[in-house]
C-alpha cells in the first residue's frame, strides 16, 4: 500500500469552494490538472464519473462518500487494486483548509508510487490554487 496526504489553506467561502471543487464537468476549465472530466449524473455516494489528468490515462471512478460542505471521497479500480481519494474542506479563521489523501494498493503500487505520486502531489497544489482562483470568480460573478 501506498499513501500520501497534503493540505493547504486557501481564502474563500466554503460554499463556494465545495460547489466549484465537485462541479465535476467544469474541471477542466480551471484545474490544470484536469484534461477532461464528466459526472454521470448526482454527485452522490454510488455516483460515477470518468477524468483524464493531465500526463495519466483516463479512469471511471465511483463516489464512495459525501459529507455536503465537507468531503467527498472516490475509488477506481486498478488492476489487482484499487486507489482511493478523499478531499476534505474545512471552514478555518484562516480560509478553507483543503486535505487530499490517496491510498493505492495492489500490484501497481510501486509503479503508482514512482511514476504519478510525486506529480500528483505537486499538482495537489497547481489544483488549490486554480480553486482559490474559480472560487473567487464564481462569487464574484
Amino acid at each position: 500500500m501506498y499513501e500520501f496526504t497534503e493540505e493547504t489553506v486557501i481564502d474563500g467561502n466554503l460554499a463556494t469552494v465545495w460547489a466549484t471543487a465537485i462541479d465535476v464537468d467544469t474541471w477542466p476549465d480551471w484545474d490544470p490538472h484536469e484534461e477532461a472530466a464528466r459526472l454521470n449524473g448526482p454527485f452522490t455516494e454510488g455516483g460515477t464519473g470518468w477524468s483524464k489528468p493531465r500526463g495519466g490515462p483516463a479512469t471511471t471512478w465511483t463516489i464512495t462518500d459525501v459529507v455536503p460542505l465537507g468531503l467527498w471521497a472516490s475509488e477506481c479500480d486498478l488492476p489487482g487494486g484499487k486507489i482511493t481519494g478523499v478531499n476534505t474542506f474545512e471552514e478555518t479563521a484562516e480560509g478553507v483548509r483543503c486535505t487530499k489523501t490517496v491510498r493505492v494498493t495492489g500490484p501497481l503500487t510501486p509503479l503508482f508510487r514512482f511514476h504519478f505520486g510525486r506529480r500528483m502531489r505537486r499538482d495537489f497544489f497547481k489544483t488549490w490554487t486554480a480553486l482559490e482562483a474559480e472560487a473567487a470568480r464564481r462569487n464574484n460573478a
